[in-house]
């Protein structure tokens, strides 16, 4: 059986990265999302690459570095991430770098997942004094810019791109691995043409013992968190808490702003907790009942992922996708909500 690496020496190294000695030490270890009791402004606002700052501080933006054949450039929109340029081949891919002491426990899910194409497997590392640089294969874009920019999305489109989403969280949660602050921005594209997507973190992910699922952590981002965090003092069912994320994706493809949203995050806390939505009358019926199957507000009467991937909605789409291949329709135009654009805007994840 194949896995995203292969399997961690007692160093937890895979045997095929290839690891050189370290030229310049370019970053910190990259930061957690904040907690829920944290200041929402801090788990939503997208940040620069460089290392955090106090509030009241000017982040300075770091230029160029190298490491190894690596040309190591950051990108401005996704933290702690870097595109790496292969000096002689040419050759990108992504680079996230660690500390010594953390990377191990951060590239373990990588070693214990089997193999999967919706989920992104390491290509490098390279050790240095301080930090490990661990390398990725290149991509194309995250979904959270994707549905941020669309002005027009087709309902079979979101099918087709939500299918790949869910199938690689369900391969996780067979795997035994809770994902936990699950949101677009970690699915990539993996082609130009941005029609196939990857899991691109599993660095937040939790390996389930036992089959036991209990989560005690409560940090993400709030658009995306689950009633049972918001509510319970001790566990949660992570996989139960991955699904409620899973559902708020979809209805935010489908309609182009999050389920539950308000400028103040108790009153989005609250809303949250009461579980209560609308869906616009322009989704499809499937596609409604599907959304109203996730968003449960009790965990224990949502779909499983497994249980996602066998809705009729998704045949339906591929149906339609045959037809339109003879017939060519028109793009169904996503309703813009003015009103709610702020709100939508302040608690991007």
């Amino acid at each position: 059986m194949s896995h995203n690496v292969d399997c961690v020496s007692s160093m937890s190294i895979p045997r095929k990265a290839r690891c050189r000695p370290k030229r310049v030490d370019v970053d910190e270890p990259l930061p957690k999302c904040a907690r829920l009791n944290d200041s929402p402004t801090d788990a939503c606002f997208i940040n620069s690459p460089s290392p955090p700052v106090p509030h009241n501080a000017t982040a300075v933006q770091q230029g160029p570095s190298q490491i190894g054949v690596y040309l190591l450039l950051p990108i401005s929109d996704r933290n702690g991430a870097y595109r790496a340029l292969d000096v002689h081949s040419g050759g990108e891919s992504l680079c996230k770098v660690f500390s010594m002491k953390q990377y191990q426990e951060k590239i373990l899910p990588y070693a214990t997942l089997p193999a999967h194409q919706n989920i992104s497997s390491i290509v490098d590392i390279i050790m240095g004094d301080c930090n490990v640089y661990v390398f990725f294969e290149r991509d194309y874009g995250d979904m959270h810019t994707f549905v941020k920019g669309c002005k027009k999305v087709e309902e079979d489109m979101a099918a087709r791109l939500y299918y790949q989403i869910v199938s690689a969280v369900a391969h996780c949660h067979h795997s035994g691995i809770v994902l936990g602050d699950l949101k677009l921005r970690k699915f990539i594209f993996s082609d130009e043409q941005r029609t196939l997507l990857k899991l691109e973190s599993l660095e937040e992910s939790h390996i389930v013992k036992e089959g036991d699922d209990s989560m005690s952590e409560k940090h993400g981002c709030p658009a995306y968190v689950s009633p049972e965090i918001l509510n319970t003092a001790g566990t949660y069912s992570g996989k139960s808490a991955d699904v409620w994320s899973l559902g708020v994706m979809l209805y935010t493809l489908l309609v182009g702003h999050y389920p539950f949203h308000d400028s103040d995050p108790s009153a989005l806390f609250s809303k949250i907790r009461k579980g209560q939505f609308y869906i616009p009358e322009t989704v499809s019926p499937k596609a409604k009942c599907l959304i109203r199957s996730i968003l449960r507000r009790e965990a224990c009467e949502r779909l499983t992922a497994a249980e996602i991937l066998l809705h009729p909605w998704f045949r339906e789409a591929m149906r339609r996708d045959c037809v339109r291949e003879v017939f060519p329709t028109p793009d169904q135009t996503v309703p813009e909500v003015p009103s709610l654009q702020d709100d939508f805007c302040s608690f991007l994840c």
